[in-house]
């Protein structure tokens, strides 16, 4: 379980990073790294970051966390970032079309799955997407398409059910998919679309559904260096290690699957 990945752990679970005895003989200069990466990783990554920093006690990593597109944006007007992990490959293809990140360090380090959830104590017998029609369904959370992978993807899975237009009047547009989650979470909408790994975040809400893949485009986590990068080597550095075995074990642990 996560909890065992403790920097005691650190070395076994990592051998191929310097351990805390070993780095201390590398004599660099402490290094702070940051990272821009979707909402919807926030959890994995606070669970890896310790074992990280326990092997890497020269390398400091900062965290900011929001929807992709916003991050994209941030980037493409200066925002001091050394690696970027996107919830979908529109945005990390924007900015490579504009040579912002190195191509060459692009690669897909996740996927995920799409779920429909309801608040836990929900007296809706929802079971499927299509279901969301019936009129007892009034307000149904997913994420802004235009800014919000997920809501990309749902409105793809509701576009190819035949069923977008009639859903429209309902929905309650987050701006990330942690937003779309409070709102079913809160009670404040019947259901919502999020990721299998934000819907398994709290008890106060139940998956209901999960979308046949064939209904949305692939859901892949792309990470890539920052060609701006301050710190492009220690920024290599981390992307191997959320690559390595140890570390997509906990990932898969959070509901993630493996780069497609």
């Amino acid at each position: 379980m996560v909890a065992l990945l403790t920097a005691s752990s650190a070395s076994r679970l990592y051998p191929s990073f310097p351990t805390p005895e070993t780095s201390a003989t590398l004599k660099t200069e402490p290094i702070t790294l940051t990272v821009s990466a979707a909402a919807s990783l926030q959890n994995a990554i606070a669970a890896l970051d310790p074992v990280f920093e326990s092997t890497h006690p020269n390398i400091r990593v900062d965290y900011n966390f929001a929807a992709s597109s916003t991050l994209q944006q941030q980037i493409e007007q200066g925002a001091d970032v050394d690696l970027f992990i996107s919830a979908a490959s529109k945005q990390m293809d924007r900015l490579q079309a504009k040579s912002l990140i190195d191509k060459d360090s692009r690669r897909n380090l996740l996927s995920n799955r799409l779920a429909l959830i309801v608040p836990q104590d929900s007296t809706l017998n929802i079971k499927a997407f299509e279901q969301l029609t019936d009129a007892s369904i009034r307000r149904i959370a997913m994420g802004e398409p235009r800014s919000v992978p997920a809501g990309q993807y749902a409105e793809e899975v509701f576009l190819n059910l035949g069923i977008l237009p009639q859903l429209q009047p309902k929905f309650v547009y987050g701006n990330s998919v942690r937003s779309v989650f409070s709102a079913v979470e809160s009670g404040n909408a019947d259901a919502g679309v999020v990721y299998v790994t934000d819907a398994q975040i709290s008890n106060r809400v139940r998956t209901v559904a999960i979308a046949p893949k064939h209904l949305h485009a692939p859901i892949v986590y792309p990470i890539a260096l920052i060609m701006a990068s301050a710190h492009p080597e220690a920024a290599r550095t981390y992307a191997e290690f959320l690559a390595s075995p140890a570390a997509q074990e906990v990932f898969i642990q959070y509901g993630f699957g493996p780069g497609q």
